[in-house]
């Protein structure tokens, strides 16, 4: 018998047909098998303040189911209970807001990556070459492709040789 069949509990856990015992000398498959992750593991910081939030919302359930049992049985600790529930759902309630904010700060910090849309681009282009044309009709010089404010190539060298340039 291997260690797939048992006939206990686990007796639908079954070892593959083609699995046989390493004596057999046929290929045995391994009880941990690797699985790609589903999502990514969360920062550090976010982590660790949401680890404290889950343990202080769970001592905060507890205490006050604690409270609600020791209310129905009219016990003297009751009100000193209830007073810690209540102070612990503060407490939670600070926690829960803990992670929240966290997770904000470390997205803001280190999980954007800034790199604008085509669209944005495109637009961010089309106002700087607005800029540029209207300082070049306040300066009162053509834009920027001087060879077709001169006239094409051929207005060209009338236009170096009227300002002065060798032609």
């Amino acid at each position: 018998m291997g260690t797939y069949e048992d006939a206990g509990a686990g007796a639908s856990v079954r070892a593959p047909a083609g699995a046989g015992d390493s004596a057999a000398g046929g290929p045995r498959r391994g009880l941990w098998q690797e699985e790609p992750a589903r999502r990514r593991r969360l920062p550090d910081p976010v982590r660790e303040s949401a680890v404290r939030a889950v343990l202080i919302v769970a001592v905060t359930l507890t205490a006050a189911t604690i409270a609600f049992f020791l209310t129905l049985t009219g016990s003297w600790l009751a009100l000193p209970m209830v007073v810690a529930a209540i102070a612990g759902t503060v407490v939670a309630t600070w926690g829960v807001l803990d992670v929240i904010i966290t997770r904000q700060i470390w997205n803001q910090r280190y999980g954007v990556v800034s790199e604008p849309s085509s669209t944005a681009r495109s637009l961010r282009r089309e106002r700087r070459r607005a800029r540029r044309e209207e300082r070049a009709a306040r300066r009162g010089r053509p834009g920027r492709n001087r060879q077709t404010a001169a006239g094409g190539p051929a207005g060209w060298a009338e236009h170096i040789s009227a300002r002065g340039g060798a032609g």
